[in-house]
């Protein structure tokens, strides 16, 4: 099979099986989905929504988190992972916000990168998510999956694979494909054992063709 034939495969089938694809995080506005991506790093999304209700009542603007301290702040993410460091992100994040964009979240991913807390992956999942772009965000999952299914080959980094995706990927289909690899990865193709026995990409998967091979 080749790499053309494969992604056009996969995506018709993600197209068939998975038409609506979203973030799993709970936000209201573009605001509150910054917060909540930078405190997802390295942390579930359902964790980070048990958190967000009461920050967001507390913090609901860029002025309010920009006016509070870090240890206020921290006192309502203390359940999720590395709070202390995200509870100086989101401050400082704030402030930089107010600071520099008038309290509205730019949609140029080199201006987003320039807000503490954000670096590329969480840019693109901005400007994806909340502007449309055409920019692929790659976290663990959207790494793995890629790799296992064959839509890359021996990707060295993030980056690499981002630029293959979005090389191969119809552009209007990206910001959907990265909510596509991410739910995949969350609940199929999970990172110990890959759930390919149930998996309907399997025919067209890398991965699965290598594991048939070797039995």
């Amino acid at each position: 099979m080749t790499t053309k034939e494969r992604y056009k495969h996969i995506i018709e089938w993600f197209t068939k099986n998975m038409p609506v694809a979203k973030s799993e995080l709970h936000y209201n506005n573009p605001f509150e989905l910054l917060v909540a991506v930078i405190l997802s790093a390295q942390c579930t999304d359902k964790r980070v929504n048990i958190a967000t209700p009461s920050l967001f009542k507390a913090f609901p603007t860029p002025e309010k988190m920009a006016n509070a301290s870090p240890e206020v702040v921290l006192d309502y993410i203390k359940s999720v992972t590395y709070p202390n460091s995200k509870a100086k992100y989101l401050v400082d994040m704030a402030k930089k916000l107010v600071a520099d964009f008038n309290g509205v979240i730019p949609a140029d991913t080199e201006q987003l990168q320039q807000l503490p807390g954000v670096g590329r992956k969480t840019a693109n999942v901005i400007a994806s998510i909340v502007f449309n772009q055409p920019k692929m965000a790659v976290d663990t999952h959207v790494f793995r999956v890629s790799e296992r299914l064959g839509l890359t080959t021996n990707s060295k980094s993030p980056l690499e694979t981002e630029k293959t995706l979005v090389k191969h990927i119809p552009q209007e289909l990206i910001p959907k494909a990265h909510h596509w690899l991410i739910l995949h990865g969350r609940y199929v193709c999970v990172a110990r054992k890959p759930k390919c026995d149930t998996c309907g990409l399997s025919p067209y998967c890398r991965y699965f063709e290598q594991t048939q091979q070797e039995k």
